[in-house]
């Protein structure tokens, strides 16, 4: 097989790969089904078993009566197997020779739709009446595996139906070896016969028979272009026979090869005779294969009706998605107003805890020994607080509040949907509808409900304190240290300090029993100094601190302090975020998103590519 067949086949089987990827990629797009577009049955049902390791050629001997058809049939199958005679023996129903064990592999019903298909007895089958539409079949172990040939009824019989059957052959047929001769080379049944296969696209090879040699040499030219434009077939091979009826019924006569169309200075012709079962089925099955597929491969790559305009079809479905996803993308779907704010009572207790952890040596173990007298001083209080019943944590009554934030979230959220989904995008509206259908606002607020109820906020803002902290440890070395430094001398002044801490309120007793005041002294601190220790450097050092560090280290905690409060908020926003994706959005929104950038997606871009390269090829002349 020459490369060009080789490459048309690789592509084929390429693209046929890339289109079913593409085909499973558009599921969700609803366009018209592969299996109800002609390209796709083109592809499937011709190019690719015909362009694989075993195709084949169909080749039907055709022309008018008495031109000798049925010798050059005996001559291309290599055996005497038509009926032949100096009188017109009127062939009336197709014969057809094929290779040995076709009929087991391949349905010859299929192959020639419209005939009955019955095994070949004798010669004279085929010349015998009969209303049916027969076709005749033998296999031969001569006969190449890629050549099917056939033996046709006269296109130009005065009975009707033997055009009918003649015209269907045509359809079956790749290639149609046209036999011509000086007497119906013009004639108007057989031009009307080749005009039909010209607009076919039908390949033909012309055998002009029955010439006389060397005195019609120069006239065959001229009843060959007469008939190429009378019917505007282009023969793709030109032969020439000599008019020896002898050599004919012998099985022996010559065949000339000769150029097509004539040059300008033509060479003198090489009267070498050329086998044409060999021509066929070894030195140019390949390009004649490829040209007999020429008219499928252009309607494939057609720019409307092929897998191009498959490929503009989806294109304009991504629009759509794209349109579908700026509408959505446009309305503000969710929307919080005054998420609540964790108090900062909650925070300290936590930034307290991590501060704890890095505390060494000395300084941990005298905070470390206060806080545990603080524990047993606050422990009367506590068991006065307990018997008055269970106490609803700053954390709890923190949880309700976003609940409240939430739910409203949720309404909004859905009457929004409801809108866009009565704008009624022929796209949009029907996903929509599914989200909004039956009870679905109920059972949204309901599983949400549930995940809340679950979510453990405790370890969740512990890791997340954990997490922005030891990120400022890192990206702060210095001003970390110089805190460190503050909690080391709140230390060595921790036990002259303790006391007033407790007097004024802002310390372990204070804390428990005055807590607003506690928590308007802690703010302070940590406004000025930083951590859990503010309130002991604040008294420690006084006014030093707030005159020369607010502009610097004071003024940089509150930012910090500030950066903690929206990290906790962004958290929560990304978990009703991830709540609605899973329970209302679904995957909808990168559904969108996705389907709208399928013309730049890998599977579309490699059918594009392979689309180009299949038709550059068939393009070649």
């Amino acid at each position: 097989m020459t490369s060009r067949f080789q490459h048309c086949a690789d592509v084929i089987n390429r693209l046929t790969e890339a289109i079913h990827t593409l085909q499973q990629t558009i599921e969700p797009f609803e366009l018209p089904k592969l299996e109800q577009r002609e390209w796709y049955e083109l592809l499937l049902e011709k190019l690719r078993p015909q362009l694989g390791n075993d195709s084949f050629l169909v080749v039907a001997v055709v022309g008018g009566t008495n031109i000798g058809k049925s010798v050059i049939f005996n001559h291309i199958a290599g055996q005497k197997l038509s009926a032949t005679s100096p009188m017109a023996s009127g062939t009336k129903h197709p014969t057809a020779l094929l290779p040995a064990d076709f009929a087991k592999s391949n349905d010859l019903t299929e192959l020639f739709p419209g005939f009955e298909i019955t095994a070949w007895g004798d010669a004279d089958q085929a010349l015998r009446e009969d209303e049916r539409h027969l076709l005749f079949w033998r296999e031969s172990e001569t006969l190449p595996g890629n050549l099917v040939v056939l033996d046709t009824p006269d296109v130009d019989s005065v009975a009707e139906v033997n055009w009918e059957r003649a015209d269907s052959i045509r359809r079956s047929a790749d290639v149609l070896i046209a036999v011509l001769t000086q007497q119906k080379y013009n004639d108007a049944a057989v031009k009307q016969f080749f005009r039909k296969a010209a607009q076919e696209g039908k390949l033909v090879i012309v055998v002009f028979n029955q010439v006389l040699l060397p005195e019609d040499e120069n006239f065959w030219p001229l009843w060959i272009q007469t008939f190429q434009d009378e019917t505007a077939v282009e023969p793709y091979l030109v032969y020439v026979a000599p008019n020896d009826r002898q050599a004919a019924e012998g099985n022996a006569l010559p065949f000339y090869d000769r150029s097509w169309p004539i040059a300008d200075e033509p060479a003198p012709p090489e009267n070498s005779s050329r086998n044409l079962l060999q021509d066929l089925s070894e030195l140019r099955f390949s390009e004649i294969k490829v040209q007999t597929l020429q008219g499928a491969l252009q309607h494939l790559c057609h720019y409307d009706l092929g897998v191009p305009g498959w490929l503009g079809e989806i294109g304009r479905r991504g629009s759509d998605y794209a349109d579908a996803l700026e509408l959505m993308s446009s309305q503000q779907l969710v929307e919080v107003d005054h998420w609540p704010t964790l108090p900062n009572p909650v925070m300290i207790r936590k930034i307290r805890e991590w501060w704890s952890q890095q505390r060494e040596g000395w300084s941990a173990k005298v905070h470390g020994f206060y806080n545990v007298v603080g524990t047993v001083i606050t422990y009367p209080v506590k068991m006065i607080t307990d018997q008055s019943g269970p106490q609803e944590t700053p954390l709890d009554q923190y949880k309700q509040r976003e609940w409240e934030a939430v739910l409203k979230a949720l309404d909004r959220t859905l009457e929004r949907l409801t809108w866009l989904r009565d704008l009624g995008n022929p796209l949009l509206s029907p996903r929509l509808d599914e989200l909004l259908s039956g009870n679905a606002r109920s059972e949204l607020i309901e599983k949400i409900r549930a995940d809340h109820q679950e979510l453990d906020l405790e370890t969740g803002l512990s890791t997340m304190i954990e997490t922005q902290l030891e990120r400022f440890q890192e990206e702060s070395p210095q001003s970390y240290k110089m805190f460190r430094r503050l909690d080391t001398a709140a230390a060595a002044a921790r036990p002259a300090v303790s006391v007033a801490l407790f007097m004024t309120g802002a310390g372990p007793v204070g804390n428990a029993l005055f807590p607003a005041v506690a928590d308007s002294a802690m703010q302070g601190a940590l406004h000025i100094a930083g951590d859990a220790v503010g309130g002991t450097v604040m008294t420690a050092v006084g006014d030093k601190v707030l005159t020369e560090g607010a502009s610097t280290s004071a003024g940089y905690l509150e930012a910090r302090f500030r950066q903690l409060h929206e990290q906790f908020t962004k958290q929560r926003a990304e978990w009703l975020a991830h709540e609605l994706e899973i329970h209302l959005f679904g995957a909808l929104p990168n559904e969108l998103a996705a389907s709208s950038q399928i013309a730049q997606s890998p599977e579309f871009q490699r059918v594009e590519k392979l689309v180009d390269e299949l038709n550059s090829l068939s393009s070649e002349s």
